[in-house]
């Protein structure tokens, strides 16, 4: 579940100000530190997640939506990957991260994608859920 989902069902609203949201990631949640969640709030403002309504910020929904359903095609990639290889999930993503390095900034499931495939697995059932 993503942080801003677990946001929303304790304050059972999508708006609130930057320092409310803070709290409410560190105290309330107790999920990050202050400044991680300084950091956290940043970024979802940048990845659209979050919108700056003057002094207030806004969850978008609809951002975070289609967000958790990235997750979601990860979390079962990642599973498929780690049970065809007869690892463990943090195995697979130890060795992604090395894997990565020769990609660059590609998006983390279409890495995960082709390391499957150079790993000889069928990642065709994939495929089609993937945005290239």
């Amino acid at each position: 579940m993503h942080p801003l989902e677990s946001v929303l069902r304790v304050k059972g609203s999508g708006k609130f100000s930057k320092s409310e949201l803070v709290g409410l990631l560190t105290f309330k949640l107790r999920i990050m530190s202050v400044g991680e969640a300084k950091e956290a709030i940043s970024k979802w403002v940048e990845e659209g997640l979050l919108i700056e309504e003057g002094n207030l910020l806004r969850i978008n929904l609809e951002a975070l939506t289609q967000k958790e359903g990235e997750e979601d095609l990860f979390r079962e990639m990642l599973s498929f990957v780690a049970s065809q290889l007869g690892l463990d999930e943090s195995e697979v993503l130890e060795e992604l991260e090395k894997f990565s390095g020769r990609y660059g900034n590609l998006d983390r499931r279409l890495v995960l994608y082709l390391f499957g495939v150079e790993k000889g697995l069928d990642m065709s059932r994939f495929r089609e859920r993937l945005e290239v």
